[in-house]
């Protein structure tokens, strides 16, 4: 009897144990329902159909969405210029954010400052930091081009320029992202046991051997996690392209982005089938990127 007592409480405690978590996280499922699932199954329905006049009627077309965008030259140019955006951002994103995270993690002062400092361009909204980026970089009497005077250099077109454009729009990509990954990284750094490091300087261990050996493979974790994130956001770039760029810059066809493109397709040009299709080829590459990514992670990443 004593037994069938305990176990009965036991169930209970579980049960109730189990209701609390699902009721804790159950606003973020919710809003990822409403948010994310729900339109993503609207926008695949959507590309197999031509929207109708005033958005209503869509008329069925199957495929014809699908064998369009295989076609449409401008598709894989914006395809082209998200995932080259992607390798320019991410790997000088992360590298950067890595070597902050390291100096802020020593005992300096007013490190709580520079933290601060470093993450504020994440939590700034995106079209007031493009227009102070637009001002710099403007030809006749941007900062940039006013310190190129200085040292008797000629202007560069720094927005317009189909050379010069994307790098520019990375620049302003990296400076918004640096903060955020700098403080995640920061938090995998600080679950690095002391105990290590202290070992490494009985060893004689210099500062730099301490970084490859101990630092950055018991990061790894963090730093997948920072990868992974960073891709996903990298490749749906949008607000500061849209910001800069307009369809009549000649920098366009070598600056459009997959999202750029999705906008113009749906609520410029009216053709939401068409857009949704041009998503659902955005998502299908996140997908097979973060799928290699998961697959890679077994070869460098150490869980402790």
């Amino acid at each position: 009897m004593q037994s069938q007592a305990v176990k009965r409480t036991s169930g209970k405690k579980a049960w109730k144990e189990w209701a609390w978590g699902w009721f804790f996280i159950a606003p973020t499922i919710v809003g990822l329902v409403v948010l994310n699932l729900i339109p993503m199954a609207q926008s695949a329905y959507l590309s197999f159909f031509k929207s109708g006049d005033f958005g209503r009627n869509n008329i069925y077309v199957g495929l014809d969405n699908y064998r369009k965008l295989v076609q449409d030259a401008q598709v894989w140019h914006a395809v082209a210029n998200t995932l080259l955006y992607a390798a320019i951002v991410v790997p000088v994103s992360i590298a950067l954010a890595m070597l902050i995270a390291v100096l802020l993690n020593q005992k300096i002062a007013g490190r709580s400052a520079y933290r601060t400092i470093y993450f504020i361009p994440m939590i700034a909204a995106p079209a007031a930091v493009t227009m102070v980026w637009r001002w710099m970089y403007n030809q006749q009497f941007g900062l940039f081009n006013y310190v190129l005077s200085k040292f008797g250099l000629p202007p560069v077109d720094w927005i317009s320029n189909p050379r010069l454009a994307l790098v520019s729009i990375a620049v302003i990509g990296i400076w918004s992202v640096v903060g955020y990954n700098m403080v995640l990284l920061l938090a995998g750094l600080q679950e690095i046991p002391k105990d290590y490091y202290e070992a490494s300087d009985i060893d004689g261990a210099g500062r730099i051997r301490q970084f490859f050996v101990i630092t950055l493979p018991l990061v790894t974790p963090t730093l997948f996690f920072v990868v992974v994130t960073s891709v996903i956001q990298a490749m749906q770039v949008f607000d500061v392209i849209f910001m800069m760029i307009d369809v009549t810059n000649p920098a366009y066809d070598h600056t459009v982005s997959l999202v750029y493109l999705f906008y113009n397709s749906s609520f410029k040009y009216m053709d939401r089938g068409y857009g949704s299709a041009i998503v659902m080829l955005l998502l299908a590459l996140i997908m097979i990127i973060t799928f290699f990514q998961m697959k890679a992670q077994k070869r460098w990443v150490h869980y402790q």
